[in-house]
């Protein structure tokens, strides 16, 4: 991980955050002066940089401010804190106008602090993520006329900054469109933001979006530039528009119409350049009938209109993406790529896949994990994929029985494929049938285990439970392991200490 940089003219301010922030295992270096850090800055590599700026305000031989300004200039993306007297909050405030990430007011309370600096880690990372993805991923594979479609539409656009509505199913590559809608638009070299706008609690989501004030309700302690704001100058990703609050549509509309918006407890109109590409899997028409989404906001976003099909509409994109996603899924936990048989693809092609592009992407994560050889065959598919007994023809898994909450499909797989039963909707049985295999199958190693006299069965099958669920959980993550923490439910330290235990590294 790169250090965090923390630049204060006050020797005892930078010890007291060098040992704050190493008892945190986070690195760091020090400057007592902006020069030396524009110096460090001109002469270090990419990797080499800061993860996070942390600067005082006042220094002899230039200003924080200043050093915002010059810092931006050259590293966009770097969130920068700066630390403040109470005296200097005005100035500090105006910082934000510069692309400060929060400001740190002293004397500050060093607990506070470090959550603070954490918390820039932690967006620094994503934002690295999101990056990566943009730099590595390949262009969308697609070869049927559907996805043509989209290309040539893709390419239309590629000079405009029109507003643009994508529709389709959950799951099916409605951001990665967005994303190269940006990517080719005039707004490439700004930044590209993304909010999923059911995933965020109701009362959250209005201070996302659009920031708050300093005091502007319990727990604002500092004021914070919202999703808008970030993405001033690029795109920004409205994912799931559909769920937005009634409430809140009335002020995205006033941002679509002039581009000024307020914070949340603020008094001064904030200007926003910002092109905005919006997604939905609902059909907006209907809600817009039954009255949960605003006409108006439907007409201004409904400016040209990209529907994305679902993967059973476009199987002949089943095998090169099947193929693309296993060498990807090796690569990503350094192992050799797995082939796929041409039986194994016919039940693939077969299968309706209810969760899209993205179910397909988690099962050859789980493949690349699970399945015994190089070359995976029928046998070594999953049960949700209908191949449920060795016999079978490949045409019974293609009247795919789905049960009527279709729609949980991909969650479930997402959430679980890390055991031999990774959905809870059965093809070949039922989801209790399923769950009782798993567990009778347990139940019969557990009991050979403690016939054979051994006296540590409990750590032997936990060990190997925990292996295979956080191989899974990295899997889907991609090796991310602070996301594959957050999808188990445990913590970043317990992650890394079970990985070393059981010699996962």
């Amino acid at each position: 991980m790169k250090p965090i940089w923390i630049v204060d003219d006050d020797q005892s301010i930078r010890f007291v955050l060098e040992k704050a922030l190493l008892r945190e295992q986070l690195p760091t270096r020090s400057f007592s002066n902006s020069r030396d850090v524009l110096a460090a800055l001109s002469t270090s590599a990419d990797d080499e940089g800061p993860q996070i700026l942390v600067s005082d305000i006042r220094m002899p031989g230039g200003s924080g401010l200043e050093l915002l300004e010059k810092v931006k200039v050259k590293f966009p993306g770097l969130p920068v804190i700066i630390m403040t007297a109470f005296s200097d909050l005005d100035s500090a405030v105006s910082a934000f106008q510069g692309g400060a990430f929060e400001y740190l007011p002293k004397p500050f309370d060093l607990p506070k602090a470090v959550e603070l600096i954490r918390r820039a880690v932690e967006e620094s990372q994503r934002e690295e993520v999101n990056e990566e993805r943009m730099a590595e991923a390949p262009e969308m594979l697609g070869q049927a006329p559907a996805m043509q479609d989209v290309f040539r539409a893709i390419g239309r656009l590629s000079q405009s900054n029109v507003t643009v509505l994508i529709t389709g199913e959950s799951g099916s590559g409605k951001e990665l469109v967005a994303r190269a809608l940006h990517k080719h638009s005039p707004r490439a070299s700004g930044p590209f933001v993304a909010i999923n706008t059911a995933a965020i609690p109701k009362d959250l989501l209005e201070s996302e979006l659009f920031g708050h004030e300093r005091g502007a309700f319990t727990g604002a302690q500092t004021m914070r530039r919202g999703r808008f704001e970030q993405a001033d100058g690029g795109t920004l990703f409205l994912d799931e528009i559909g769920d937005m609050p009634f409430e809140l549509q009335t002020r995205l509309l006033r941002v679509l119409s002039d581009g000024h918006f307020y914070r949340v407890g603020g008094h001064s109109a904030v200007k926003a350049n910002v092109r905005v590409i919006a997604a939905t899997h609902q059909d907006l028409e209907q809600r817009v009938k039954e009255g949960v989404f605003r006409e108006d906001l439907f007409h201004r976003l409904n400016v040209i209109r990209l529907r994305l099909p679902a993967l059973r509409e476009r199987k002949e994109d089943v095998a090169p993406l099947t193929r693309h996603f296993l060498q990807q899924s090796a690569k990503q936990l350094g192992v050799e790529p797995k082939r796929i048989s041409d039986a194994a693809l016919v039940w693939l092609e077969g299968f309706g896949f209810p969760g899209n592009v993205r179910q397909l992407e988690n099962l050859c994560h789980w493949l690349t994990v699970m399945a015994p050889a190089q070359l995976i065959e029928p046998k070594d598919l999953p049960p949700e994929v209908g191949v449920g007994k060795a016999d079978a023809a490949p045409k019974a898994a293609v009247p795919i029985s789905i049960a009527p909450a279709a729609a949980e499909v991909p969650v479930a797989l997402e959430a679980a494929p890390a055991l031999p039963v990774p959905s809870l909707v059965g093809i070949a049985g039922s989801a209790v049938d399923v769950l009782q295999g798993w567990e009778d199958g347990l139940e019969g190693e557990a009991i050979a285990l403690l016939g054979s006299g051994r006296l540590d069965v409990w750590d032997a099958l936990t060990k190997r439970f925990e292996s295979r669920l956080i191989l899974a959980a990295l899997a889907s993550t991609k090796g991310r392991r602070i996301e594959a923490a957050h999808k188990l439910g445990i913590g970043r330290n317990t992650i890394t200490r079970k990985i070393q235990e059981l010699g996962l590294e």
